[in-house]
């Protein structure tokens, strides 16, 4: 895999053993994760941030909350998980670019394609924040819309809470669910299983863009991910 986009959620910068909203250790060990990665000759990592631990739309949005204005304040809350990254991932030597959906020059570039092709191509670890910029999408869609723009191999969802892929159902609840190894695009459709969001899987199916899940918590996962072994579930 020669350039790939990595999608990780919000709570995955949290930590259970921690009231912050966003836990400097946690994101140092998913940045040291990272700056690891990248020591594979040739890789070129973008990386898409949600904002969960700081806001949902949906969640507002349930509340009494204007869907819109809900969505824009989880938008936002995505640029400052992306700094914060941005900032650890610095701190082991890569260098890194933030890109945004929504303007905002002074912390941040703004997202154009062909900038951010060039950022990968010259090794920088390049954070997509904001979303699309619009609202009632997930950030599950916006990695799969930038994989297909920047012409990714592969979207990589590193998922956190101990789930390590694609199963016959939540192993949290049900313990003797079945975990794929691989998986097709319209199985998981039928099964209504919960990889991404069903707006991002059919997108990454019309694009014929496979997709990884697996848990980005164990520490080497991520670099046994982008060295093609059998981590999580394939689905594709």
């Amino acid at each position: 895999m020669r350039r790939v986009v990595l999608k990780m959620s919000g709570e995955a910068l949290a930590s259970a053993a921690s009231d912050e909203t966003i836990d400097a250790s946690t994101v140092d060990f998913l940045a040291r994760e990272i700056a690891s990665a990248m020591e594979r000759g040739g890789l070129e990592l973008a990386v898409v941030v949600g904002g969960g631990n700081i806001w949902r739309g949906a969640t507002g949005a349930m509340a009494g909350m204007n869907r819109a204005n809900s969505d824009l304040m989880g938008m936002l809350g995505t640029v400052i998980n992306a700094l914060a990254l941005q900032d650890a991932i610095e701190s082991h030597g890569r260098p890194t670019r933030v890109m945004s959906a929504i303007g905002m020059d002074q912390v941040c570039e703004p997202y154009i394609r062909r900038r951010a092709v060039r950022h990968l191509e010259k090794g920088r670890v390049t954070i997509f924040a904001a979303g699309m910029g619009n609202p009632y999408f997930t950030t599950d869609t916006p990695a799969a819309q930038r994989a297909a723009e920047v012409e990714a191999d592969i979207v990589l969802k590193g998922t956190h809470g101990g789930v390590d892929g694609v199963y016959s159902a939540d192993p949290r609840v049900h313990p003797d669910a079945q975990r794929y190894d691989e998986i097709s695009f319209d199985d998981v459709i039928a099964q209504n299983l919960r990889v991404m969001d069903l707006t991002a899987i059919t997108f990454c199916k019309d694009n014929n863009l496979p997709i990884r899940v697996f848990d980005l918590m164990a520490p080497g996962n991520l670099g046994r991910a982008l060295d093609g072994h059998a981590v999580g579930t394939l689905v594709r």
